[in-house]
């Protein structure tokens, strides 16, 4: 062997040394503080992707259970009732992260107590054509305009069906019900949905303030809703089962209050009644961000811009259906604060989802940790006792 090839040789061990070491470093580092590792590591990696393949990325991840469990035990003044079930935690992932029904053994891992998945079409559809998400950091938003890509019924039930039923254990599925794009019976795209899930689903949400559907949201307008919500109480009505999964609405942040008093009277209403509201999707307002650029995107906006927004209009609504429709809190969640804000403004339970892109898994436990302190020192027990404690009805 000549000494160039002994030269060459030598080079490519200490390559294989460098590279073995770097990995073993990288996964000690991983196993040992996932926190850090997530932040220093995997974050900035994520925030240069494409933000669509960054999205698929994060929950193929949770799906094959890339992240570790969570290494936080919920304390038991983070226990709250709602729907008549008993979580350990008020912390929901919101539809819209996993479409598909993929991730969810992964989400529950990583300590939400609450799993919604969707918006689900009764057929399968593309969505919007791409691109169609887009970061702004400087605001810690997205805007998404992916128009209810979906599988369809059928897929996603087939998956939802193979699911470890024990992975449900003091939490809860939610199945966010979408229509087609071409679909002409909005009405009985939903309640396809319910008679397709009923027998899967902990509750259904009934979307109709998505901002990427053509007409959609004129779903929220009194007549039409009526309409929707006679047949979808109809179905519930219907179905040959002792299990009748709750039925919540889910609503705009840029409805006034006029069309706000309008949907309540509906909702009140025996045939056309809900379980629960959901506050709030996504916002078509652009006003006061930083990223005039991207804002100029059409789509619904997310993130720190629809906090109080967001917080404010589950105030409203708790007041005017008198605290007794229960409230899922959802729009600019980031910390303990922003959670509590939103629970002595009515809401009962929570969800995330921006938050979660922008700071990954170790976001569940730093909300759920400093939640739980402040409501230890305002002398709550439980979530229970601190909602709507903000409001004067």
């Amino acid at each position: 062997m000549s000494q160039a090839q002994k030269n060459l040789r030598k080079i490519k061990s200490l390559c294989y040394l460098t590279l073995g070491g770097t990995i073993s470093y990288q996964f000690i580092y991983y196993k040992k503080d996932f926190e850090g590792y997530y932040k220093n590591v995997l974050q900035p990696i994520s925030q240069r992707l494409n933000p669509e393949w960054s999205h698929k990325l994060g929950v193929s991840a949770l799906k094959y259970g890339l992240f570790p469990s969570e290494n936080f035990e919920d304390p038991t003044v983070l226990k709250t009732k709602f729907l008549n079930n008993e979580l350990s935690n008020p912390i929901g992932i919101a539809a819209g992260f996993d479409k598909h029904g993929d991730a969810i053994k992964g989400l529950r891992k990583i300590g939400f107590a609450i799993v919604e998945i969707g918006s689900v079409t009764p057929e399968p559809q593309p969505g919007n054509p791409k691109p169609r998400v887009f970061r702004l950091p400087e605001d810690q938003a997205v805007i998404n305009r992916y128009g209810f890509n979906s599988e369809g019924h059928d897929m996603v039930l087939k998956k939802l069906q193979n699911l470890d039923k024990n992975i449900f254990d003091r939490g809860l599925l939610g199945i966010n019900l979408g229509k087609n794009k071409t679909s002409d019976d909005a009405a009985q795209d939903y309640s396809y949905g319910i008679q397709k899930f009923y027998k899967i689903a902990d509750y259904f949400v009934i979307n109709v303030s998505s901002p990427n559907t053509p007409g959609l949201r004129s779903l929220q307008s009194k007549a039409e809703l009526q309409k929707l919500l006679s047949e979808a109480n109809k179905t519930m009505k219907s179905l040959q089962s002792d299990k009748k999964p709750p039925l919540l609405l889910k609503l705009a942040p840029d409805l006034s209050i006029e069309e706000l008093k309008d949907i309540v009277s509906v909702i009140s209403a025996k045939d056309t009644k809900v379980d629960g509201l959901i506050i709030s999707n996504t916002t078509i307002e652009r006003s006061n961000l930083n990223n005039q650029i991207v804002a100029q995107e059409t789509g619904g906006l997310s993130g720190r811009p629809l906090t109080d927004k967001s917080t404010e209009m589950i105030r409203i609504m708790y007041k005017l259906t008198k605290g007794k429709i229960p409230i899922i809190g959802v729009g600019g969640i980031f910390s303990g604060q922003d959670a509590y804000e939103k629970i002595l403004a009515g809401a009962s339970v929570l969800q995330i989802y921006t938050a979660l892109i922008y700071h990954g898994p170790p976001i569940v436990k730093k909300i759920k940790s400093e939640l739980a302190d402040l409501l230890i020192q305002n002398g709550y027990k439980n979530v229970n006792e601190a909602v709507g404690k903000g409001v004067k009805l």
